[in-house]
This record gives C-alpha cells, sequence and structure tokens, in this order.
C-alpha cells in the first residue's frame, strides 16, 4: 500500500478540497467591501437622519480607510505568528458587529463607531485573506484560487452596495447595514466550518516593510495608488448626490446606476486579469484614462440619464481595473515578500481612499458636486499621464527598480 506523501511546506492537506474554503473567504472579502462602501449609497438618508451636511456624512467613508491603513501593518506585524484562520473568523465576527452598531446607531457618533471597527476589520482582513487561498488548493490553481478572491472586490459594487441601496430605500438606511451583518454572521460560521488551520508563513516584518518603502519601484507604485484612488472616491463616494441633483434620478432608479456601474466593475476587473499579469504599469495607466474621461465628462454630458449611465460604465470599467492592477504593480515590486506588499498595497489603498472622500467632502460643502467630478476627473487623468512616462520600461520587458 502507498503511504500518502506529507504536504509541502505552508500548503494544506489535502488541497484538491480546498474551493469551498476559498469561497468562503471570497465571501468574507465580499462582506468587508460591501460594508464599506454601502454609505455611498445611504449618504443621503444617513445625512438627513442626523441632520448632518452631505460631506459631514461621507466621514463614514473616510473613517473606515484612515484606521485601516493604520491597522494593516500594525496587526500583520502584531500577529506574525497567529493562525490567520483564527484571525479570519476573529475579524469576521468584529465586522458583523460594526454593522449591528451601525443599524442600531442612536446617534451619529454611533455610525462613526462602527466604521472605526470595519476599518479594523479591512486592514487586517485584507492584509492576509488573500495569502491563504493559494495554500488551500493545487499550485497549478493557486493563480485561479487568488482571482477568485480579488473577484469580490467589484462584486461588492455590483451586488452587495445596489442590495443594500434596495434595502434602505424600501424599509430605512439602517436596515441596509443589517443585510452586511447578516452575511458577515454567515460567513464566520463558513470560516469556521471550511477553512483548515493556516499558520502564518512569510509574515510581514516591520523590516522587510522599510526595505520594501526604500525600493524606487515601491515608491513610484504608491505614488500612482495615491493618484487613481483619491481621484476615484474624491468623486465616486458623491455619486448619488450628483445623480440626484444635476441628473434628477429619481431615488428609486439610483440603485440601477450603481448596479450597471458594478456590472460594468466585474467586466473590468476580468478584463485587466491577463493584462496587469503582462504589463502591469500599462494596464493601470489604462484604467486611470477610462476613469479620467468619465469622471471629467460627466459634469457636461451627465445631465440626462443616457449620458451619465454610459459614462457610469465606463468609470466602472476603468476602477474594476484599479486594484488588479495596483496589487500586480506592489507585487512585481516585492516578489520574495507577497504578503508585506499585500499590506502596502492595503494601507496605501485604504488611506488614500479615506483622502478622497475627505476631500471630495470638503470641495461639496464649499462648492458643487459638479467641481467634485472635475476635480476628480483632473487628477485621474494626471495618474494616466505619470504611467505612461514611468512606465516604458514594461515595453522592453524590464523590471522597475525596486
Amino acid at each position: 500500500m502507498r503511504t500518502a506523501l506529507p504536504p509541502a511546506p505552508g500548503r494544506i492537506a489535502p488541497p484538491t478540497s480546498g474551493w469551498p474554503a476559498v469561497l468562503a473567504v471570497t465571501a468574507g472579502v465580499f462582506a468587508v467591501v460591501t460594508t464599506e462602501i454601502l454609505p455611498i449609497g445611504l449618504l443621503t438618508p444617513i445625512g438627513a437622519d442626523f441632520a448632518v451636511s452631505d460631506g459631514m456624512a461621507g466621514l463614514t467613508m473616510v473613517m473606515p480607510g484612515y484606521v485601516a491603513a493604520a491597522a494593516a501593518p500594525t496587526i500583520t506585524v502584531a500577529t506574525a505568528g497567529v493562525d490567520r484562520r483564527r484571525m479570519l473568523c476573529a475579524f469576521m465576527f468584529l465586522l458583523a458587529a460594526a454593522n449591528a452598531i451601525a443599524a442600531a446607531a442612536p446617534a451619529y457618533w454611533a455610525v462613526l463607531l462602527s466604521r472605526v471597527l470595519v476599518g479594523i476589520v479591512i486592514g487586517g482582513f485584507w492584509s492576509i485573506g488573500a495569502g491563504p487561498a493559494a495554500r488551500l488548493v493545487p499550485a497549478r490553481s493557486a493563480g485561479r484560487a487568488t482571482a477568485v478572491v480579488f473577484s469580490a472586490v467589484p462584486l461588492g459594487s455590483v451586488a452587495g452596495v445596489p442590495l443594500g441601496t434596495l434595502i434602505g430605500d424600501l424599509a430605512g438606511w439602517r436596515a441596509g447595514f443589517l443585510m452586511p451583518g447578516a452575511l458577515s454572521a454567515g460567513v464566520l460560521v463558513a470560516l469556521v466550518l471550511l477553512l483548515p488551520p493556516l499558520p502564518a508563513e512569510r509574515a510581514a516584518r516591520l523590516g522587510v516593510l522599510r526595505g520594501l518603502l526604500r525600493g524606487a519601484g515601491t515608491r513610484s507604485v504608491l505614488l500612482l495608488t495615491f493618484l487613481i484612488v483619491l481621484a476615484h472616491f474624491g468623486a465616486y463616494t458623491y455619486v448619488t448626490p450628483f445623480l440626484e441633483e444635476v441628473t434628477e434620478v429619481p431615488p428609486a432608479r439610483i440603485t440601477l446606476f450603481l448596479l450597471a456601474y458594478g456590472a460594468a466593475g466585474v467586466a473590468g476587473t476580468f478584463l485587466a486579469g491577463t493584462a496587469a499579469a503582462r504589463r502591469p504599469r500599462a494596464a493601470f495607466g489604462a484604467a486611470g484614462a477610462l476613469i479620467a474621461v468619465a469622471v471629467l465628462a460627466l459634469p457636461f454630458l451627465g445631465c440626462a440619464e443616457p449620458g451619465a449611465l454610459l459614462l457610469l460604465v465606463v468609470w466602472g470599467i476603468g476602477y474594476g481595473a484599479v486594484p488588479v492592477c495596483s496589487q500586480a504593480c506592489f507585487a512585481r515590486a516585492a516578489p520574495e515578500s507577497p504578503e508585506a506588499a499585500s499590506v502596502l498595497f492595503t494601507a496605501s489603498f485604504q488611506a488614500t481612499l479615506s483622502s478622497g472622500a475627505l476631500a471630495g467632502g470638503v470641495v461639496l460643502d464649499h462648492a458643487s458636486v459638479r467641481t467634485v467630478m472635475l476635480l476628480g476627473g483632473a487628477t485621474a487623468a494626471a495618474m494616466a499621464l505619470l504611467c505612461r512616462v514611468t512606465g516604458h520600461d514594461e515595453k522592453s520587458g524590464e523590471k522597475f527598480p525596486g
């Protein structure tokens, strides 16, 4: 009788049974993404309920990102020796609690408190959640497993946010938060039942993170990520007020506009997959250019519903490619430290997400929602131009410095 060989270090046995676990992690990412960006669809009713401006209500988008940016390196380094299964389960429990607090919030400060907890979850879950996917399946399927996990990012836009917005329209914004809360609880059960032990391996250390930050390639990707995420969230956080005030879309139809944007985002993610693997910086620049065109044109062509819908589709395709391309650029800059690269991606992405939402809110309160779109589009155009200027090495197949 043949004796089964032990699994390779870091790989979970038996690998052929790992897809249910991969899907559980994917559902966790979906719950995190949905919770993070759900306030975009509920911004107006949240502000009206607590008598705060749309710009002030935008803090519900600002808080999680800044907290996540600090939590990503802190939690990853502090828990370097902790089993990743336990960490993922703990984060999902915290996410369910955060949504419950938001749904029952007696005052606006309680909503912001819930968003702080969401930020902790984002920073921790994102930094360690993508890596284990490749350890749950055979080596030949590792890339596909990671892609499946990342597909939950646009799916949060295409399904999670429109569904939460629809529930909020029908039963009040508090009910909108109950949906991702119930989903988080269900994912927690799935993680407990399906995930095998995941001992930490090649965890990020402070020395590794500092070394990556000294690399020219890493700093360049940080700048590109900063510009495009600032542009996107500075504008997209306030897309609902734009559709209400400029396009004059009835509230009941705004969900359909967000659904079209999210569907385009899914398409953009898969379209960018192959291109990002070959020439990540060129693909990154193309995504930035699509966002720039759509957002700059929105104040002029988005006054009517057909124009606004078309531009949201273009915008969705562009932004759907952004996380894939940014992550690919960071991975190229740090091929020997995948978890450290993931930490930098998460921290930079989330900090800039919040900065964009905050900057957009300030402009909205002091100018107009049209100005928000113009500034966001101009920033995306600057990112696309910088990608073109700095991406010449890809054409010859050379690696970027760093």
